[in-house]
Order: C-alpha cells, then structure tokens, then sequence
C-alpha cells in the first residue's frame, strides 16, 4: 500500500514541480509572484487537446505545440502586463497578475461556451505493469521520464548555458547585472518563456493523467505549485523539484490515510507547518538586506 501510493505521488509531485519551476524562476528573478502562471498551465492543457482531437496528432507533437503556443503567451504576458509595473510598488504587478488570471480563465470560458470539464482523448494505450506489491502504468512511466528530463534539461540550461549564467547574475543583484551588459529584458521573457513551457508540458501531462480539463484547472494547481515552490524555497530550482515531489507524496498519503475531503487544505497546512519551523523553505537561503 505505502510504495502504490509513493509511486501515485511522485507521479502527482513531478507536475507540480515542473509548475513550481515558473513561480520559482520568476520570483528568483524580478521578485514577482506570477499569479497567471497556472492560466499558462491551463491553457497549454487546453492546446494538447485540441492537437490530439481535432489534429489527431501524436501525443509529443501535441505536447511540443502547446509549449510553442505557450512560450509566446507568457512573453506577452510579461511584456504587456508585467514590464511596464516594474519599478513601481510591489502591490501594483500582484493585481496585475491577477487580473491577466481573471481575464485568461474568462476568456477561455468564453471561447469553450461554458465551464465544464472536456474529456481528454486516452491517445496511449495505458497497460498496467506489476513489479512486486506496486502496479504502475504506461501513462504514469511517460509522466515521470517526460517530467524528469524536462527538469534535468532545465538544471543543465541554467548551470552551463550563456543565457542560464545571466539567469542567475541578475537573480544575484538585478541593477548591477545591467550596468555588467546583460540585457535583463531578455533575460526576463526568457525566464517567463522557459516557466511557461514547462507548464504547458505538465496541463497536457495532467491532462493524459486525469483525462478531464476545464477552464478553472490551473486556479488550484497553480495554488498547490506555488506553496510547493514556496516550501522547497522560492528562488531555488531544486528547491521547487524538491517541494512539488514532496507536496504530491503528502497529498496522496493523506487521500490514502482517509482526508479525501481535505485534499486541498493539505497543501497549504503543510506549508504554513514548514514555514513556521523553517521561514526559509526545505533549500531556501535567509535574504541579507545591505543597510
């Protein structure tokens, strides 16, 4: 029972984690909690189903155009909504954030003709494998290796690449970055570029996992990945790795324990548990403030 369960949550924890990745990116960035970030998540969801319903296309084909589509949405997103609220109160960009999220939930409402949830295609044959007392399937497998890669692709893009090394000189000090050359503009759309291609990736992975999507999908997700991101320590990648697979084996242990009912209120008591022992997060480094 206890490793079936491990297994269901550590398929749940890695889409978190690749959710949490974009929060964590950003706010390690320009300090903004992108509250539009799990609209991203949805809408990229939303995009795979069409490309395996209408298109009848191949599940990875379909999962590289709604990351395509994605990709130039959060560059908007963060041009439009974003850059302009930079260098005013921190208050001013978090209602920005989310009035883009109100408006990206109306908008695909509208354009689906209601809020109810669309089934989503079964486009891989799910056979179920049996390795001692844990069963596993298909979907499951493609979930952890497509989530696992995408994440080590991530780490190796930020640790050895030009643009990962400005990534994290303008983490570091984001004034002084610019005076050293770097274009923190650019630098800034990639960061959203990259978070909104991992989120795209992990709707349309929730979507084979659950075969159910509806416009509302990214409200409670984006949510959980958030405290996820925050529980592992906003600003470190590993950090959201960590915290979205711990998040996703917590939540499925307590479904197993009996709390189906109080599924939603594990995330966020986890999270305020941790945070009074340790304000920081799991991996999360104290701020020293220069006076």
């Amino acid at each position: 029972m206890f490793w079936q369960q491990l297994v269901n949550g550590l398929t749940l924890g890695t889409t978190y984690a690749l959710i949490a990745l974009g929060y964590t990116m950003v706010y390690g960035i320009i300090q903004l909690i992108n509250f539009a970030h799990g609209e991203v998540y949805m809408i990229g969801a939303f995009v795979g189903l069409i490309m395996v319903a209408v298109y009848k296309v191949n599940f990875f084909v379909a999962m590289l155009v709604a990351m395509g589509v994605c990709v130039p949405l959060a560059v908007l997103i963060e041009r439009v909504a974003y850059r302009p609220l930079r260098k005013s109160t921190r208050l001013a960009p978090l209602i920005s954030a989310l009035g883009v999220s109100i408006f990206l939930q109306t908008l695909v409402t509208l354009i689906k003709g209601g809020p109810n949830p669309l089934a989503f295609p079964q486009v891989i044959q799910d056979t179920v494998y049996v390795l001692g007392p844990v069963k596993f399937s298909t979907v499951q497998c493609i979930i952890l290796i497509v989530a696992s890669l995408l994440m080590i692709f991530l780490q190796f893009t930020i640790k050895y690449t030009k643009m990962g090394k400005a990534m994290r000189a303008t983490s570091e000090d984001y004034e002084t970055a610019g005076l050293m050359g770097i274009n923190v503009n650019n630098v800034v759309s990639f960061t959203f570029a990259v978070g909104a291609a991992l989120a795209a990736a992990g709707g349309v992975l929730v979507g084979m996992y659950f075969n159910s999507i509806h416009p509302f999908m990214g409200v409670s997700v984006g949510l959980k990945s958030f405290c996820a991101a925050v529980l592992g320590g906003i600003g470190s990648i590993p950090g959201a790795m960590l915290g979205g697979i711990f998040l996703g084996i917590v939540e499925v242990m307590g479904v197993a324990a009996g709390f189906d009912s109080y599924k939603e209120a594990i995330a966020f008591g986890l999270l305020i548990l941790v945070l009074l022992f340790k304000p920081t997060g799991l991996l999360g480094r104290p701020i020293q403030r220069k006076v």
